[in-house]
């Protein structure tokens, strides 16, 4: 195993986003602040957003707004809402599409997620998220941007996913990520045979995603191996986005359970382990 990316690249730094404005190249921003304290994140992208970002909404534009039991507090978009949502957002074929938070990209991942899954063949988070934008000296602008709509065609099917059948079906010999932090995963209780990676564990102090050659090593390390399916998951699959990205740039083959240890809780009669794996 090398550590070459498995995917395009994924993350942009500040530095090569502002180059790849100034050439004019095809782009679009979007801004997915969101967090669980405090779900509702246009006030702050209003306050102040990258020039030309575009504000994403994670409960109702990355997500199913009318969340049937069972299927977990975050479930995927229907394929044909997401695509009024693409083209609403102004992405068009060629585009480099950069997404950001304000929160390392734990939100912002999952809109990463999204358009990968669509078939984007371009689609990075911002190294750093806004807090590198700002830190660098950038100017920020308020109010609202309404970027001209797009025909953009999407299909789902370009990642990997699990449902909630195929976790339990799952062989003890299977690779199964828990990446929610280990507070949750030891208090709250686990999918039996769950390793915890929790997603901060993949960055550094200052939000960037660590190098690919660290980032292997810290999965073999867990125990991960390389060239087999590793099953990502965490409450909702949200966070277990960022697990999937990091693992990709990492040079592994991640697949997400997008229903989560949320869903796994509500779907009938399931094993859930209370304690810290041995």
């Amino acid at each position: 195993m090398t550590g070459v990316p498995t995917l395009p690249e994924v993350s942009i730094t500040v530095e090569e986003l502002r180059a790849l404005q100034r050439t004019g190249a095809p782009l679009t921003l979007l801004d997915v602040r969101w967090r669980q304290d405090r779900p509702e994140g246009l006030p702050e992208y209003l306050a102040g957003h990258i020039p030309g970002a575009v504000f994403v909404d994670l409960e109702y534009e990355l997500s199913t707004p009318d969340r049937p039991a069972g299927d977990g507090a975050h479930p995927l978009p229907d394929p044909a809402a997401f695509q009024e949502s693409v083209r609403r957002w102004g992405i068009g074929p060629e585009d480099t599409v950069v997404v950001y938070d304000d929160l390392k990209n734990f939100s912002s991942a999952r809109a990463w997620w999204l358009l990968r899954h669509a078939g984007l063949a371009d689609v990075r988070v911002l190294d750093g998220s806004l807090r590198a934008w700002v830190q660098a000296g950038h100017a920020l602008a308020e109010g609202f941007e309404l970027p001209e709509a797009t025909e953009a065609e999407i299909r789902f099917g370009a990642m990997k996913t699990a449902d909630l059948g195929e976790i339990a079906a799952l062989g003890s010999e299977a690779q199964l990520i828990d990446a929610r932090s280990a507070q949750r995963y030891a208090g709250d209780g686990r999918i039996p045979g769950a390793l915890n990676a929790p997603v901060a564990g993949n960055v550094d102090d200052h939000g960037r995603l660590l190098p690919a050659a660290q980032l292997q090593q810290c999965y073999l390390e867990l125990g991960v191996k390389p060239g087999v399916p590793v099953y990502c998951y965490c409450a909702s699959g949200v966070h277990s986005a960022y697990a999937v990205l990091a693992l990709s740039a990492a040079g592994f083959d991640p697949v997400l359970f997008p229903g989560g240890f949320g869903q796994w809780v509500h779907g009938g009669d399931r094993t859930v382990h209370p304690t810290l794996r041995p």
